[in-house]
């Protein structure tokens, strides 16, 4: 038995771990594992192993404030040509964000997530979700902006189910994505929580070319 306080080596390590809390998926043919770009792929490709399932890239990027780009005031995430808009409005009205400064940073980071589609997928289209049990893996939750987002994106294809897992995760942010999909699978939600790096030994940051050696490999 672990402790839930316990630090995972990297994101391989939790990848496998989750993979095997995620054992009631596996031999399906109709589970396809998005791993949430960056970070997510390497935990996503362990997962999809385990599982025996296809493994694919959902494009993600947080919408931060222009002067702390840490914390986020929206999440975008695209699938194909439709790109979904996650608002976070406690954020938008305490720091008082004109629309403009808002849509400006919308457009910045709209340029980057099509980069890294184009950079990750190539010519290929982007997978089937409607009438599948879609799995969304990120390395970790700590508001959670950007998962919002992908659920929220995928929500909108129809999948037959909808799930949100990630190794570590705030325990408020996993209950509120509750809402969200259909099940929420964080094995670990330690208090305080911080930041998802402080769980990892090894958080370094993962590059386009690490991204497309994990779908290449899946």
């Amino acid at each position: 038995m672990t402790n839930e306080t316990e630090r995972y080596a990297d994101r391989a390590e939790a990848g496998r771990l989750l993979g095997q809390k995620l054992k009631r998926y596996a031999g399906r043919d109709d589970v396809l594992v998005l791993g949430l770009a960056r970070g997510g792929v390497p935990v996503a490709a362990q997962v999809a192993e385990a599982l025996q399932a296809t493994l694919d890239v959902l494009v993600v990027r947080k919408l931060g404030l222009p002067d702390q780009p840490e914390l986020a005031m929206g999440a975008i995430a695209a699938v194909g040509d439709s790109v979904t808009i996650v608002r976070d409005e406690f954020v938008l009205d305490h720091a008082d964000v004109p629309d403009t400064v808002f849509d400006a940073v919308f457009r910045a980071e709209l340029a980057e997530l099509r980069r890294r589609q184009t950079a990750y997928r190539g010519d290929r289209l982007a997978p089937q979700t409607r009438d599948q049990c879609v799995i969304i893996v990120d390395d970790g939750l700590a508001t959670g902006s950007t998962m919002r987002a992908a659920l929220t994106a995928i929500r909108q294809q129809h999948p037959r189910e909808l799930v949100a897992a990630v190794p570590v995760g705030a325990r408020d942010t996993c209950e509120m994505l509750e809402r969200l999909a259909d099940s929420v699978h964080c094995p670990r939600m330690p208090q305080p929580f911080g930041a998802v790096g402080r769980w990892y030994d090894d958080f370094a940051q993962v590059n386009d070319e690490e991204v497309r050696r994990a779908l290449s490999a899946g």
